[in-house]
C-alpha cells in the first residue's frame, strides 16, 4: 500500500526546484530588463513555495 511519504521527498524536491526557478528568473530578469510582470510572478510563485516548504518542514517536525 502507497502512503502520502512514499511521494515526500519527490514533492519536496518539486518545490525546491519551482523555488528556485523563480529566484533565478527574478534575478536573471532584472539584468536583462525582463518585463516587471513576468518577475513579480516568478516572485510570487517563489515565495508560496517557500511557504509551503517551511509548513512541510513544522508538519514533520511535529509528526
Amino acid at each position: 500500500m502507497e502512503t502520502s511519504r512514499s511521494r515526500t521527498p519527490a514533492v519536496t524536491t518539486l518545490l525546491w526546484l519551482f523555488f528556485l526557478a523563480g529566484a533565478a528568473t527574478n534575478v536573471i530578469g532584472q539584468l536583462t530588463g525582463m518585463d516587471e510582470t513576468y518577475r513579480i510572478i516568478a516572485s510570487g510563485v517563489g515565495a508560496l513555495c517557500l511557504v509551503l516548504l517551511i509548513v512541510r518542514f513544522l508538519t514533520r517536525r511535529k509528526g
